[in-house]
């Protein structure tokens, strides 16, 4: 492989999204970037997120300038770059047509499952705080322009982790390696300043772990807001990778 290949993986949160950038931050290949577009998002909405003033002062708050960044030359010896994006980082009023310069991959979850995983870490949350909703209207972008996007669904990627990165590694035309399949336990250098807070499984993570059952309690507005994101989901889940 000579060209560089540059990965945008989107994704909500209380996904797999960590793990599979842990997956490929161990490589020896390829640089990884956390949530590259946090710090735009908190500037932009004015939200209150855990340690909002420490993600603010450690990334480009102008979007420009943050994209910009995602094209830097990579160090020796490096090839890959693998962006780790929250869909709902971004809007749809926003000129979006630079994501088009990446190879782009949709990481998608049952709802009920993000929902329940999130309020246990957030008091409420309501559909676009799941990303649910802006994936899809990412992927109708991406259609729009005739660009492919692989979509991996968060379940059948754990009961098969092997299958679906070697399927990916080959759509985006990289060798597969089996350090993608295991890494050492704690926290990286690359782990954005939020990572105390939402990492902890991961930090004592060695490996995917199988798909298992989860208690998915919701009160009734939760029920709601998964009901809200289940079209955008199964219209998305029809169209994920089969290995």
């Amino acid at each position: 492989m000579s060209d560089v290949v540059r990965v945008g993986m989107w994704s909500g949160p209380r996904n797999i999204s960590t793990a599979m950038m842990r997956a490929f931050e161990n490589r020896p290949d390829t640089v990884v970037s956390d949530e590259p577009l946090y710090a735009a998002y908190l500037a932009r909405t004015g939200l209150d997120h855990p340690v909002r003033e420490a993600v603010i002062a450690s990334q480009p708050t102008d979007l420009g300038a943050a994209v910009a960044e995602l094209s830097a030359p990579l160090p020796p010896g490096c090839n890959v770059h693998y962006a780790k994006h929250m869909a709902h980082h971004v809007s749809r009023d926003m000129d979006l047509g630079w994501t088009l310069g990446f190879r782009n991959v949709l990481l998608i979850r049952e709802p009920v499952e993000v929902v329940a995983s999130y309020v246990r870490a957030r008091e409420t949350c309501e559909p676009e705080d799941i990303g649910v909703p802006q994936q899809g209207w990412l992927l109708e972008l991406w259609d729009e322009h005739g660009a492919e996007v692989p979509i991996i669904d968060a379940r059948e990627f754990l009961n098969a982790p092997e299958a679906h990165l070697r399927w990916l590694c080959d759509w985006l035309g990289i060798p597969f390696t089996e350090r993608m399949l295991s890494w050492p336990a704690g926290p990286r250098e690359s782990d954005g300043v939020w990572a105390p807070h939402w990492y902890a499984a991961v930090w004592a993570s060695t490996g995917f772990e199988p798909w298992r059952p989860r208690d998915t309690t919701l009160s009734d507005h939760h029920a709601a807001v998964a009901e809200a994101c289940r079209p955008a989901y199964e219209a998305l889940c029809e169209r994920r990778v089969r290995v």
